[in-house]
């Protein structure tokens, strides 16, 4: 919460209505941020690959934890189930996942990534690696490891504060 939007109610503004100043609101900061640096991203896997940015996130999550049902992987990205039901269906169709029954659970299908999911996962993770090292080297060390505690801040207590509403 940025200081000019620390009120717990929002101060009528001119027109008599609540103001909300998204420049200064965190959380349309973050996200377009996130947005900003995601489409940055996409756009080097989009022209060489094909991969729209909801199919990059689930090969991902599947090249760092495979075996996972599509449930899961929308838990794990934060993403709409439809959206990774939608990226899921068009990764099996290029062949760079494939489903399978889990071993132990014959009810439960996993996913993971293919032969062919791993050859372009081999080659999008370096990329995306290499757009992070760009993106924070304009901050020193110190402020990278702010900048770390702090997301880790938001996203254990903070989150759980905004979703307790305390």
């Amino acid at each position: 919460m940025s200081a000019s939007n620390a009120p717990d109610t929002a101060p009528a503004g001119a027109s008599g209505h609540a103001e909300l100043a998204l420049e200064n609101f965190l959380p349309y900061r973050l996200s377009v941020l996130s947005n900003r640096v995601s489409q940055t991203i996409a756009d080097l896997y989009q022209k060489r690959f094909g991969l729209a940015i909801t199919e990059w996130r689930v090969m991902a999550v599947l090249g760092r934890f495979p075996d996972l049902s599509a449930n899961e992987v929308a838990e794990r990205t934060a993403m709409d189930k439809v959206a990774v039901s939608r990226a899921v269906a068009r990764l099996l169709e290029r062949g760079l996942i494939k489903r399978e029954i889990h071993s132990d659970d014959r009810r439960r299908s996993v996913l993971a990534l293919s032969d062919v999911g791993y050859t372009v996962y081999d080659e999008v993770a370096p990329l995306a690696l290499a757009c992070e090292q760009r993106l924070i080297a304009t901050l020193d060390a110190e402020e990278r490891a702010t900048l770390d505690r702090l997301l880790q801040k938001l996203s254990g207590p903070g989150l759980a504060a905004l979703r307790d509403g305390t």
